[in-house]
């Protein structure tokens, strides 16, 4: 049974619960300030564990005797000297064994700027791993392995060693979030995926829906997504969903919208952490379609693509190529523009976003300073540059395209400050983007 005081705070703290998720939620209205930014989250603090109730004292003291934590640096010191003293005692009985001294890793320095994320952090130092020989093959296998494995049974490996690559993923071992001992599996992995999930070429040949009208609707949610202060992750995988459901469901002309809208609604709630309401999409159609109808919608393509919605995008591949070329803010951001350029186009929509990425991030640095696709690059988008220049021409054709078409939605939220103003920087006017568009249209 609660005791009396107990059900008091109980109650006490109840009403404060609900006065504050009133406070919350009273003042929201469709399409009121829908933000990413709710409550402020309170600072974390950390008691003193000298200073707890005596009954948990077995327990702090086992904490706060722990050894300290070995770290991989302490590792790698204690296998290199556990090796050298096994090649000492084998020495010692006349064996013939290499010096564990002449076996070396070369490492040289260079600066890296940073992992380009969405906002830009600060870069740490890459390192430059040059191939050396097997330390297996000496008997030696304590010695700690290279950073960095360029297998020769891989279809990616550019010839291993014969390549200057570097470790972009070198001084992250010691930071968990980056994952960086199997980072190159994740991106192995979502290029599978990304060919699983793939478009057709022409899936509205026979549709009531024509590419025109897809175009229409895209350009409309990217307003609709500006407006809603979304993430660019949520437009690009609207866009996905939207194509693959189209492939499998044609629908009629006045039920197009109801699509773009449900997509963008489940899109939000895989990638944001405070979607917006049904009703938001409501008003925004202007009462066009019902609650009702965006929840057996929701339901439909949920069912149709089998609750399936993991397909990478073009801004994963594009943070990642960007670390490899070391890049600043202003090439990302170009290629970025580049990028959002072809979610209208109909007949892009069975380009892999991985290809997309890396042929944008080309144009990019070919039409700001004309820096060169480096083996580091082509390593680790998997993409030379032969195989980028002909979408790379497509692009700059869209470039050219944008100052008068009538999709004018990704052009005027490029144009913005918050953007560097990107879409109008003289430098897409030049020569390089004319004559790779002319190039194009051949």
């Amino acid at each position: 049974m609660m005791h009396e005081d107990d059900t008091e705070g109980f109650i006490a703290s109840k009403a404060a619960l609900a006065s504050s998720m009133h406070h919350l939620a009273g003042s929201r209205f469709a399409l009121g300030d829908i933000g990413n930014i709710g409550a402020k989250v309170s600072k974390m603090t950390i008691d003193d564990p000298l200073k707890k109730t005596s009954s948990s004292n077995a327990i702090k003291k086992e904490i706060l005797h722990q050894q300290p934590p070995v770290t991989r640096q302490k590792a790698r010191k204690a296998a290199a000297i556990a090796a050298a003293a096994h090649t000492n005692a084998v020495s010692t009985t006349g064996s013939s064994v290499i010096n564990l001294s002449t076996i070396s890793t070369k490492v040289k320095a260079s600066s890296l700027k940073s992992e380009i994320h969405s906002d830009f952090k600060e870069k740490e130092p890459a390192v430059i791993v040059e191939a050396v020989p097997s330390v297996t093959s000496y008997g030696l296998s304590a010695y700690p392995a290279a950073p960095m494995d360029i297998s020769e049974d891989k279809a990616d490996a550019f010839s291993g060693g014969l390549m200057s690559v570097e470790d972009i993923d070198a001084n992250d071992f010691d930071n968990p979030q980056l994952v960086s001992e199997y980072v190159n599996d994740i991106y192995d992995y979502m290029r599978s995926l990304e060919r699983k999930f793939a478009v057709r070429p022409n899936y509205l040949e026979g549709a009531e829906i024509t590419g025109k009208m897809r175009g229409i609707l895209i350009d409309w949610l990217c307003q609709v997504h500006h407006r809603f202060h979304l993430l660019q992750e949520t437009l690009y995988l609207t866009v996905a969903v939207i194509d693959r459901y189209l492939q499998e469901k044609p629908v009629t002309r006045n039920r197009l919208q109801l699509v773009g809208v449900t997509a963008m609604l489940l899109s939000s709630k895989y990638e944001e952490m405070f979607a917006p309401e049904v009703a938001d999409f409501v008003y925004i159609t202007d009462n066009a379609y019902t609650k009702a109808d965006i929840r057996e919608m929701e339901r439909d393509i949920l069912r149709t693509l089998k609750f399936s919605f993991g397909k990478p995008l073009c801004l994963h591949f594009l943070r990642r190529n960007s670390k490899a070329g070391q890049v600043d803010a202003l090439k990302h951001t170009l290629a970025k523009y580049l990028m959002e350029l072809t979610i209208t186009e109909y007949d892009m929509v069975h380009y892999l976003p991985s290809h997309i990425a890396a042929s944008a991030l080309y144009l990019a640095m070919k039409i700001l300073d004309g820096s060169p696709w480096t083996d580091t690059l082509a390593f680790y988008s998997t993409y030379t540059e032969e195989q980028l220049q002909p979408l790379a021409a497509k692009l700059a054709s869209l470039v050219v395209k944008s100052f008068s078409g009538k999709l004018t939605a990704i052009r005027t939220k490029y144009s913005t400050s918050k953007l560097m103003k990107i879409s109008q920087i003289p430098e897409l006017k030049s020569s390089i983007v004319t004559d790779l568009a002319a190039r194009a249209s051949q």
